[in-house]
Protein backbone atom coordinates (compact mmCIF):
# COMPACT_ATOMS: atom_id res chain seq x y z
CA UNK A 1 0.00 0.00 0.00
CA UNK A 2 2.90 2.57 0.79
CA UNK A 3 5.69 0.98 -1.19
CA UNK A 4 7.32 0.61 2.00
CA UNK A 5 9.12 -2.93 2.98
CA UNK A 6 6.95 -3.87 5.71
CA UNK A 7 2.88 -2.84 6.29
CA UNK A 8 3.41 -0.96 9.53
CA UNK A 9 2.76 2.52 10.37
CA UNK A 10 4.91 4.09 13.42
CA UNK A 11 1.65 5.61 15.04
CA UNK A 12 1.85 9.77 15.51
CA UNK A 13 2.23 10.39 18.97
CA UNK A 14 1.87 13.94 19.88
CA UNK A 15 3.92 15.84 23.06
CA UNK A 16 7.17 15.22 21.88
CA UNK A 17 7.44 11.47 21.30
CA UNK A 18 6.94 10.76 17.54
CA UNK A 19 10.34 12.84 16.97
CA UNK A 20 12.09 13.05 13.12
CA UNK A 21 14.70 10.80 14.10
CA UNK A 22 12.04 8.09 15.25
CA UNK A 23 10.44 8.28 11.93
CA UNK A 24 13.52 8.37 10.21
CA UNK A 25 14.50 5.28 12.51
CA UNK A 26 11.16 3.16 11.21
CA UNK A 27 11.52 4.46 7.77
CA UNK A 28 14.87 2.84 7.47
CA UNK A 29 14.11 -0.13 9.60
CA UNK A 30 11.12 -1.02 6.25
CA UNK A 31 8.38 1.07 8.73
CA UNK A 32 6.64 4.04 7.45
CA UNK A 33 7.04 6.47 9.86
CA UNK A 34 5.32 9.67 11.15
CA UNK A 35 5.49 13.10 12.50
CA UNK A 36 2.82 14.29 14.74
CA UNK A 37 1.65 17.34 14.16
CA UNK A 38 -0.80 17.76 17.07
CA UNK A 39 0.27 20.50 19.87
CA UNK A 40 3.25 21.75 17.39
CA UNK A 41 3.18 25.56 16.01
CA UNK A 42 2.97 25.47 11.83
CA UNK A 43 6.85 26.52 12.06
CA UNK A 44 7.73 23.92 14.64
CA UNK A 45 6.15 20.75 12.01
CA UNK A 46 7.91 22.75 9.09
CA UNK A 47 11.22 22.31 10.78
CA UNK A 48 10.53 18.56 12.07
CA UNK A 49 9.53 17.98 8.20
CA UNK A 50 12.87 19.52 6.73
CA UNK A 51 14.69 17.48 9.06
CA UNK A 52 13.08 14.10 8.44
CA UNK A 53 13.18 14.81 4.91
CA UNK A 54 16.96 15.51 5.09
CA UNK A 55 17.51 11.84 6.08
CA UNK A 56 16.13 10.46 2.66
CA UNK A 57 13.63 8.56 4.67
CA UNK A 58 11.26 7.36 1.55
CA UNK A 59 7.76 6.81 2.48
CA UNK A 60 6.62 9.19 5.42
CA UNK A 61 3.82 10.74 7.03
CA UNK A 62 2.50 14.01 9.13
CA UNK A 63 -0.39 14.06 11.68
CA UNK A 64 -2.99 16.25 11.94
CA UNK A 65 -5.47 17.43 14.89
CA UNK A 66 -9.22 18.53 13.28
CA UNK A 67 -10.23 21.20 15.49
CA UNK A 68 -13.55 20.94 17.14
CA UNK A 69 -16.45 23.51 16.90
CA UNK A 70 -15.62 26.04 19.46
CA UNK A 71 -18.73 26.00 22.55
CA UNK A 72 -18.94 27.16 25.73
CA UNK A 73 -18.24 25.29 28.84
CA UNK A 74 -18.23 25.42 32.89
CA UNK A 75 -14.93 24.78 34.19
CA UNK A 76 -15.48 26.33 37.71
CA UNK A 77 -15.98 22.70 39.21
CA UNK A 78 -13.24 20.66 37.55
CA UNK A 79 -10.67 23.56 38.67
CA UNK A 80 -11.12 23.35 42.19
CA UNK A 81 -11.15 19.41 41.75
CA UNK A 82 -7.24 19.76 40.29
CA UNK A 83 -6.73 22.77 42.50
CA UNK A 84 -5.32 20.70 45.48
CA UNK A 85 -2.80 18.80 42.87
CA UNK A 86 -2.10 22.21 41.38
CA UNK A 87 -0.46 22.82 45.51
CA UNK A 88 0.88 20.01 45.78
CA UNK A 89 3.05 20.56 42.92
CA UNK A 90 3.43 24.35 43.69
CA UNK A 91 2.09 24.71 40.50
CA UNK A 92 -1.08 27.36 38.88
CA UNK A 93 -3.96 25.50 37.00
CA UNK A 94 -3.69 26.73 33.52
CA UNK A 95 -6.14 28.68 31.74
CA UNK A 96 -8.83 27.12 29.54
CA UNK A 97 -9.20 28.31 25.98
CA UNK A 98 -10.13 26.98 22.99
CA UNK A 99 -7.36 26.58 20.07
CA UNK A 100 -8.25 25.36 16.49
CA UNK A 101 -4.03 24.09 16.33
CA UNK A 102 -3.26 26.26 13.49
CA UNK A 103 -5.64 24.02 11.48
CA UNK A 104 -5.49 26.48 7.96
CA UNK A 105 -1.61 27.07 8.60
CA UNK A 106 -0.75 23.63 8.68
CA UNK A 107 -3.03 22.51 5.76
CA UNK A 108 -1.45 25.05 3.68
CA UNK A 109 2.08 24.08 4.68
CA UNK A 110 1.13 20.17 3.57
CA UNK A 111 -0.39 21.33 0.47
CA UNK A 112 3.01 24.20 -0.30
CA UNK A 113 4.90 21.85 0.70
CA UNK A 114 3.44 18.04 0.27
CA UNK A 115 4.40 14.71 1.99
CA UNK A 116 3.80 11.26 0.33
CA UNK A 117 1.31 10.95 3.42
CA UNK A 118 -1.26 12.65 5.66
CA UNK A 119 -3.60 11.25 8.59
CA UNK A 120 -6.28 12.45 10.23
CA UNK A 121 -7.31 12.08 13.68
CA UNK A 122 -10.74 13.62 15.85
CA UNK A 123 -12.70 14.27 12.66
CA UNK A 124 -12.78 13.75 9.05
CA UNK A 125 -12.10 16.68 6.90
CA UNK A 126 -13.74 17.95 3.73
CA UNK A 127 -13.42 16.79 0.72
CA UNK A 128 -12.11 19.73 -1.22
CA UNK A 129 -9.20 19.80 1.50
CA UNK A 130 -8.53 15.67 1.01
CA UNK A 131 -9.14 16.55 -2.60
CA UNK A 132 -6.25 19.37 -2.63
CA UNK A 133 -3.97 17.11 -0.69
CA UNK A 134 -4.59 14.51 -3.03
CA UNK A 135 -4.21 16.83 -6.22
CA UNK A 136 -0.21 17.19 -4.65
CA UNK A 137 0.30 13.40 -4.71
CA UNK A 138 -0.54 13.25 -0.97
CA UNK A 139 -2.31 9.71 0.02
CA UNK A 140 -5.10 10.42 2.60
CA UNK A 141 -5.69 8.20 5.55
CA UNK A 142 -8.37 9.30 8.31
CA UNK A 143 -8.80 8.25 11.81
CA UNK A 144 -12.13 6.15 12.84
CA UNK A 145 -13.43 4.07 16.02
CA UNK A 146 -16.38 2.90 14.74
CA UNK A 147 -18.39 1.84 11.30
CA UNK A 148 -20.71 4.79 11.02
CA UNK A 149 -17.05 7.46 11.15
CA UNK A 150 -15.79 4.92 8.62
CA UNK A 151 -18.53 5.93 6.26
CA UNK A 152 -18.24 9.11 6.42
CA UNK A 153 -14.38 9.18 5.91
CA UNK A 154 -14.62 7.01 3.05
CA UNK A 155 -17.45 9.50 1.46
CA UNK A 156 -15.07 12.43 1.70
CA UNK A 157 -12.58 10.48 -0.27
CA UNK A 158 -9.95 8.94 2.17
CA UNK A 159 -7.23 6.89 0.45
CA UNK A 160 -7.70 4.45 3.43
CA UNK A 161 -8.82 4.14 7.19
CA UNK A 162 -7.44 3.69 9.89
CA UNK A 163 -9.27 1.70 12.48
CA UNK A 164 -8.48 2.25 16.09
CA UNK A 165 -9.86 -0.23 18.39
CA UNK A 166 -10.86 0.91 21.99
CA UNK A 167 -6.97 -1.40 22.96
CA UNK A 168 -5.30 1.99 21.61
CA UNK A 169 -3.37 4.15 23.95
CA UNK A 170 -3.09 7.72 23.99
CA UNK A 171 -6.44 9.78 22.58
CA UNK A 172 -9.51 8.15 21.12
CA UNK A 173 -9.59 9.78 17.81
CA UNK A 174 -13.26 9.63 17.99
CA UNK A 175 -15.42 12.47 15.26
CA UNK A 176 -17.41 13.34 18.34
CA UNK A 177 -16.16 14.43 21.29
CA UNK A 178 -19.73 15.27 22.91
CA UNK A 179 -21.14 12.05 22.98
CA UNK A 180 -22.47 10.89 26.27
CA UNK A 181 -21.33 7.38 25.38
CA UNK A 182 -19.35 6.39 22.64
CA UNK A 183 -19.27 3.06 21.12
CA UNK A 184 -16.01 1.25 21.90
CA UNK A 185 -14.96 -1.53 19.48
CA UNK A 186 -12.39 -3.64 19.59
CA UNK A 187 -9.44 -3.58 16.57
CA UNK A 188 -10.97 -6.86 15.41
CA UNK A 189 -14.79 -6.14 15.70
CA UNK A 190 -14.08 -2.85 14.15
CA UNK A 191 -12.18 -4.36 10.72
CA UNK A 192 -14.55 -7.18 10.46
CA UNK A 193 -17.35 -4.38 10.55
CA UNK A 194 -15.98 -1.93 8.55
CA UNK A 195 -14.45 -4.36 5.55
CA UNK A 196 -18.38 -5.81 5.16
CA UNK A 197 -18.96 -1.93 4.16
CA UNK A 198 -15.80 -0.41 2.32
CA UNK A 199 -13.37 -1.35 -0.31
CA UNK A 200 -10.40 0.86 1.16
CA UNK A 201 -7.35 -0.65 2.60
CA UNK A 202 -7.53 -0.70 6.36
CA UNK A 203 -5.12 -0.36 8.94
CA UNK A 204 -5.35 -1.87 12.44
CA UNK A 205 -4.59 0.08 15.43
CA UNK A 206 -4.82 -0.37 19.06
CA UNK A 207 -3.07 -3.46 21.30
CA UNK A 208 -0.39 -4.48 18.75
CA UNK A 209 2.94 -5.15 20.28
CA UNK A 210 4.53 -8.03 18.50
CA UNK A 211 4.46 -10.37 15.64
CA UNK A 212 1.34 -12.42 16.42
CA UNK A 213 -0.73 -9.37 17.19
CA UNK A 214 0.37 -8.70 13.76
CA UNK A 215 -0.61 -12.10 12.19
CA UNK A 216 -3.80 -12.07 14.18
CA UNK A 217 -5.06 -8.47 12.48
CA UNK A 218 -3.89 -8.69 9.39
CA UNK A 219 -5.37 -12.22 9.02
CA UNK A 220 -8.60 -10.68 10.26
CA UNK A 221 -8.81 -8.31 6.56
CA UNK A 222 -5.83 -5.49 7.51
CA UNK A 223 -3.85 -4.34 5.15
CA UNK A 224 -1.34 -3.21 7.64
CA UNK A 225 -0.78 -2.44 11.30
CA UNK A 226 -0.73 1.14 12.82
CA UNK A 227 2.14 0.28 16.19
CA UNK A 228 2.14 3.14 18.93
CA UNK A 229 3.07 2.01 22.46
CA UNK A 230 5.78 -0.34 21.36
CA UNK A 231 7.96 2.43 20.36
CA UNK A 232 7.48 4.84 23.31
CA UNK A 233 10.47 3.22 25.44
CA UNK A 234 12.83 3.05 22.17
CA UNK A 235 16.12 4.91 22.08
CA UNK A 236 14.74 7.10 19.44
CA UNK A 237 11.55 8.08 20.92
CA UNK A 238 10.99 12.10 22.51
CA UNK A 239 8.67 10.32 25.59
CA UNK A 240 9.68 11.96 29.01
CA UNK A 241 12.63 10.00 30.96
CA UNK A 242 10.15 9.36 34.06
CA UNK A 243 7.19 8.39 31.54
CA UNK A 244 9.74 5.72 30.11
CA UNK A 245 10.75 4.67 33.51
CA UNK A 246 6.90 4.41 34.70
CA UNK A 247 6.47 2.02 31.53
CA UNK A 248 9.92 -0.35 31.67
CA UNK A 249 9.44 -0.65 35.88
CA UNK A 250 5.55 -1.74 35.41
CA UNK A 251 4.80 1.14 37.96
CA UNK A 252 1.07 0.78 36.66
CA UNK A 253 -0.64 -3.03 35.78
CA UNK A 254 -3.56 -1.16 34.51
CA UNK A 255 -4.40 0.91 31.70
CA UNK A 256 -8.01 3.09 31.64
CA UNK A 257 -9.85 5.72 29.78
CA UNK A 258 -10.47 8.88 30.70
CA UNK A 259 -11.19 12.53 29.96
CA UNK A 260 -8.97 13.79 33.07
CA UNK A 261 -6.10 15.36 31.48
CA UNK A 262 -6.94 17.07 28.07
CA UNK A 263 -11.09 16.66 28.20
CA UNK A 264 -10.79 14.00 25.33
CA UNK A 265 -11.17 10.78 26.49
CA UNK A 266 -7.69 8.86 26.12
CA UNK A 267 -6.32 5.65 27.33
CA UNK A 268 -3.13 5.58 29.91
CA UNK A 269 -1.58 4.06 33.14
CA UNK A 270 -4.03 4.20 35.44
CA UNK A 271 -2.21 6.55 37.94
CA UNK A 272 -3.51 9.22 40.86
CA UNK A 273 -4.48 12.21 38.48
CA UNK A 274 -6.34 9.44 36.28
CA UNK A 275 -8.07 7.37 39.05
CA UNK A 276 -9.04 10.65 40.79
CA UNK A 277 -10.56 13.03 38.41
CA UNK A 278 -11.78 10.83 35.18
CA UNK A 279 -15.25 11.41 36.61
CA UNK A 280 -15.55 14.81 36.73
CA UNK A 281 -13.58 16.18 34.00
CA UNK A 282 -15.63 18.02 31.61
CA UNK A 283 -15.69 16.64 27.30
CA UNK A 284 -13.97 20.32 26.68
CA UNK A 285 -10.89 19.58 24.18
CA UNK A 286 -8.94 21.39 24.18
CA UNK A 287 -9.56 23.80 27.28
CA UNK A 288 -9.15 21.09 29.83
CA UNK A 289 -5.84 19.99 27.97
CA UNK A 290 -4.45 23.93 28.72
CA UNK A 291 -5.95 23.80 31.93
CA UNK A 292 -3.64 20.75 33.15
CA UNK A 293 -0.51 21.77 31.25
CA UNK A 294 1.03 23.62 33.95
CA UNK A 295 0.51 20.29 36.23
CA UNK A 296 1.64 18.05 33.61
CA UNK A 297 5.06 20.27 32.98
CA UNK A 298 5.82 20.33 36.83
CA UNK A 299 5.34 16.76 37.19
CA UNK A 300 7.54 16.10 34.35
CA UNK A 301 10.53 18.13 36.09
CA UNK A 302 9.83 16.51 39.56
CA UNK A 303 9.69 13.43 38.31
CA UNK A 304 5.81 12.84 39.76
CA UNK A 305 4.97 10.17 37.73
CA UNK A 306 1.44 10.01 39.68
CA UNK A 307 0.50 13.55 37.93
CA UNK A 308 1.71 12.73 34.67
CA UNK A 309 -0.46 11.65 31.24
CA UNK A 310 0.76 8.41 31.01
CA UNK A 311 -0.83 7.54 27.31
CA UNK A 312 -0.30 3.50 26.92
CA UNK A 313 -2.36 0.89 25.16
CA UNK A 314 -3.65 -2.30 26.83
CA UNK A 315 -0.23 -4.02 25.75
CA UNK A 316 1.92 -1.43 27.83
CA UNK A 317 3.32 -4.62 29.58
CA UNK A 318 5.41 -5.90 26.45
CA UNK A 319 7.11 -2.74 26.18
CA UNK A 320 11.04 -2.99 25.85
CA UNK A 321 13.76 -0.56 25.70
CA UNK A 322 15.50 -1.05 22.58
CA UNK A 323 16.17 0.46 19.26
CA UNK A 324 13.15 1.51 16.66
CA UNK A 325 14.77 -0.98 14.33
CA UNK A 326 14.84 -3.98 16.78
CA UNK A 327 11.13 -3.01 17.34
CA UNK A 328 10.67 -3.33 13.68
CA UNK A 329 11.93 -6.56 13.09
CA UNK A 330 10.31 -8.01 16.15
CA UNK A 331 7.01 -7.43 14.99
CA UNK A 332 7.89 -8.07 11.21
CA UNK A 333 10.62 -11.11 10.77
Amino acid sequence: MFNSKYPLVQAPMAGGVSTPKLAAAVCKAGGVGFLAGGYKTTSALKEEIEELKKQKPGVFGVNLFVPEEERNYDFKKYEQHIKRIAVTLQAEVGVPRYHDDEWQNKLILLTNHPVPLVSFTFGCPSKDVILALQEKGTFVIVTVTTPKEAKLAAEAGADALCLQGIEAGGHRGSFDNQEEKEEDYGVLELIDLVKKQSSLPLIAAGGIMDKDDVEIVLTAGASAVQVGTAFLCCKESGANPTYKKALLNKTYKETAVTRAFTGRRARGLANAFLISHTDSAPAAYPHVHYMTQPLRKKAAEQGAVDYLSLWAGVGHNKVKSCSAQEIVGSLMT
